[in-house]
């Protein structure tokens, strides 16, 4: 068996993971991680769908993609335009997680031509924060604790001790201004009125457990995207394509399948 190719670099200021050969039948399938996030959250057996070109990107000032962080869903749109015109993308699914889900609708509705499908997961048409995550993210002192609690509301019951682990280290290296800009920029996320002029293709995917983006965000999504097809995952926490990679991989594929 060959292995898979997997290229990685930098282009238009973003850190980026291509997998897949590029003249793969379909449109690209582009990868957008939420807030405090990177490529990193999105598990590999969704980065690597066999037969399919997956792009997975650090936004900018997330993971290995230079600063300055953007601290808006439309500038971070915006990058991931200035990325695929550089890789020479015309048209992509977009996927996108919480904020990256943002990012997802933003492009779809600003950029239409651009966008071939959407994989909307864990994320809603507005992204109201609580005020006790700005208030945290604000604060050098409290910000120290973050990632275990986030940890804590981020996953289902059944998550792994290791796998919360992770996810909570993964926060310390993210600059407490980097998680608040995000945060802030979330918050001021409203496309509740726009969504009956997306007409691309889109896969809602959340957890059933999902305390961050609950399952009453997934399926206003549903209802009002021309369309739409809502997976829940059972016991699934907000970080559902970790918890539950190869579902979420399978209904992406099925997505993609029928474009």
């Amino acid at each position: 068996m060959r292995a898979r190719a997997v290229r990685s670099g930098v282009a238009a200021g973003l850190f980026h993971e291509d997998s897949g050969a590029p003249g793969a039948p379909g449109p690209p399938l582009v990868l957008v991680h939420g807030a405090g996030g990177s490529l990193r959250h999105w598990p590999a057996a969704v980065r690597r769908l066999p037969g399919r070109r997956v792009i997975a990107l650090d936004l900018p000032g997330h993971g290995s993609s230079p600063p300055p962080a953007q601290g808006s869903v439309g500038a971070c749109a915006r990058s991931v335009l200035g990325l695929l015109d550089a890789l020479g993308v015309d048209r992509a699914a977009i996927g996108g997680h919480s904020m990256g889900g943002a990012v997802a609708l933003t492009l779809a509705l600003e950029a239409p031509g651009r966008v071939a499908a959407l994989a909307l997961v864990g994320t809603g048409a507005r992204l109201r924060v609580a005020p006790a995550i700005l208030q945290a993210t604000a604060d050098p002192e409290r910000y120290r604790g973050f990632g275990e609690g986030s940890a804590e509301v981020s996953f289902g019951p059944g998550a792994s001790a290791a796998l919360r682990r992770e996810f909570a280290e993964g926060w310390r290296a993210v600059d407490a201004a980097v998680a608040h800009g995000d945060f802030l920029a979330c918050d001021v996320f409203d496309a509740m009125a726009r969504l009956g002029e997306i007409r691309a293709p889109a896969l809602v995917v959340c957890g059933t457990e999902d305390r961050l983006t609950p399952p009453r965000y997934s399926e206003y999504l549903r209802d009002h995207l021309a369309g739409a097809r809502l997976e829940l995952v059972p016991g699934a926490g907000h970080m559902v394509m970790l918890e539950a990679p190869e579902q979420v991989a399978a209904a992406i594929e099925g997505l993609l399948a029928g474009l």
